[in-house]
């Protein structure tokens, strides 16, 4: 049961991409529509169980976990915007590897609040940001807008990395439906904002557009993450992580094959050094004295 869980987990997260690349180039959705819908929706979801378990679990929150949650969902609606956007400048398989660096960007998060990792986590970040020279060497000698995709794509790993520090805090004494549910639903009200401002619809949507909504939030928001919340009930953490990292070949392969999407071997490449870093990384984590913040290191955002 734990192989399919897994399975339908790394499918969920790994289709993200490819489906926001399909959905913002095939209709009239907005980036920041993608943002607010899947985090309003994912909501509401969340707090359904929580209401009925616990009515007063939201008039409990504390100004400390208020605080942290509030920087939580800043932190995850940059991330999203940052994230939405570099998939319509850069290919879904490079996008989708350099946002995946949340775990990296923690490990040096960590250095600047003084933690010292041991030798392989220092290795592997070398590996990982080895690999995003590569594929942002590649898409500067080939396309000026490409080149602006990675390092948003890149600063939405950073930025996801922030998200899940500030969660971290957040969750050392609230429970993950009321986090959730008060991280996503203030994310939402703050893209909301992000769309008034840059003039970006949030509805007036075609059938397709919403259909698109719909599976992006079902595939990666409620399937993709659900299935790695349960999988860390029952299995390592570590392992978690590591089959977390199966979403940057998933993306890669889904977007070729349903996108036609055909890359460089450079920048294949560049891919391949991302995961072999972060494997390293996450297993040099592990293996060390764990920080109280990095539970949460292997959920991903996307």
């Amino acid at each position: 049961m734990n192989l399919l869980i897994a399975a339908l987990g790394v499918l969920g997260v790994a289709s993200s991409g490819p489906l926001i690349a399909g959905t913002l180039g095939a209709t009239s959705v907005t980036a920041l529509a993608i943002a607010f819908w899947r985090n309003a929706i994912g909501a509401v979801v969340m707090a359904g169980p929580v209401v009925i378990r616990e009515p007063k679990a939201f008039g409990k929150i504390t100004r400390r976990e208020f605080g942290w949650s509030a920087v939580a969902a800043v932190a995850l609606a940059f991330h999203f915007a940052c994230f939405i956007t570099a998939l319509q400048l850069t290919s879904v398989a490079a996008a989708t590897a350099l946002v995946c660096l949340q775990s990296g960007w923690i490990a040096v998060f960590q250095l600047f609040r003084g933690t010292r990792h041991r030798w392989p986590v220092l290795v592997g970040l070398g590996i990982a940001f080895g690999g995003v020279v590569a594929i942002t060497g590649f898409d500067m000698g080939s396309s000026p807008e490409a080149l602006l995709g990675d390092l948003l794509a890149l600063a939405g790993g950073a930025l996801a990395g922030l998200y899940t520090l500030a969660g971290g805090k957040a969750r050392q004494s609230m429970g993950t439906g009321t986090y959730t549910t008060l991280c996503y639903g203030m994310c939402a009200g703050i893209v909301a904002v992000l769309a008034l401002f840059s003039a970006q619809p949030l509805t007036g949507f075609d059938a397709g557009g919403w259909l698109g909504i719909i599976a992006i939030t079902v595939c990666a928001q409620l399937v993709g993450h659900t299935a790695f919340n349960h999988l860390l009930a029952t299995m390592s953490p570590l392992l978690v992580s590591m089959i977390i990292l199966l979403e940057i070949p998933g993306a890669a392969f889904l977007a070729a094959v349903f996108l036609n999407e055909t890359l460089p071997a450079g920048t294949y490449a560049g891919l391949s050094l991302i995961l072999v870093g972060l494997a390293v990384v996450v297993a040099g984590q592990r293996r060390g004295r764990p920080e109280p913040d990095q539970r949460l290191a292997g959920l991903g955002t996307d």
